[in-house]
């Protein structure tokens, strides 16, 4: 099977919704040549993911031990073939730090609309992307064809919200709009078979 390669999910923290999508990414994509990490635009460094996003993860059996929150850097961005945004604010802020990360670099709420029913297979012959690029990278390229072609969501739709400090409620809020893109997102990146 292709690789798939490097995947950076962003947020805030890197406590909360860049963590669950990292360990929800890695558990969908269990046994692919993948590596899924996380980082934050204004990092808690060192800290754990919060009880609430552990307890979101367990509920769908989804791994959240031996996790410590970093900061962003330009070098992370530098070396993914995707990087997934909680929120447009940091796709921008990520854009603005690695200005060469712009075609890479979705919202999960964008991407998962970019590739819903696109022929995969079909588009990646029409990319620029070398035949041995990683998957990430060929998604990466389809996405961004792709953009323009669906009407982008509003913020308010396509923002993960915020459950930092909150209660239940916004971890629960936080993992049900994550759910309803992760599938989507986690299909297109699962290599077709060659």
């Amino acid at each position: 099977m292709r690789r798939i390669g490097r995947i950076l999910v962003i947020c805030t923290g890197n406590v909360c919704r860049s963590p669950y999508i990292e360990r929800r990414l890695r558990q969908l994509l269990d046994g692919a040549d993948v590596q899924v990490e996380s980082a934050g635009t204004g990092a808690l460094v060192g800290s754990a993911i919060e009880p609430g996003s552990v307890d979101a993860l367990g509920a769908v059996g989804a791994d959240a031990t031996g996790f410590a929150s970093r900061q962003l850097t330009p070098a992370l961005l530098d070396s993914a073939d995707l990087v997934i945004a909680a929120t447009q604010r940091h796709r921008a802020d990520a854009v603005a730090l690695h200005p060469r990360a712009l075609r890479r670099t979705f919202t999960l709420g964008e991407l998962a609309d970019l590739v819903h029913g696109a022929d995969l297979v079909e588009a990646a012959a029409e990319t620029d992307t070398a035949p041995d690029a990683p998957w990430a990278a060929v998604v990466a390229d389809i996405a961004r064809g792709r953009r323009g072609l669906h009407p982008a969501r509003p913020a308010d739709e396509s923002d993960i919200p915020d459950p930092y400090r909150q209660g239940a409620e916004a971890y629960a809020a936080m993992s049900t709009a994550i759910e309803a893109e992760i599938h989507t997102v986690a299909t297109a990146l699962t290599p077709p078979a060659s």
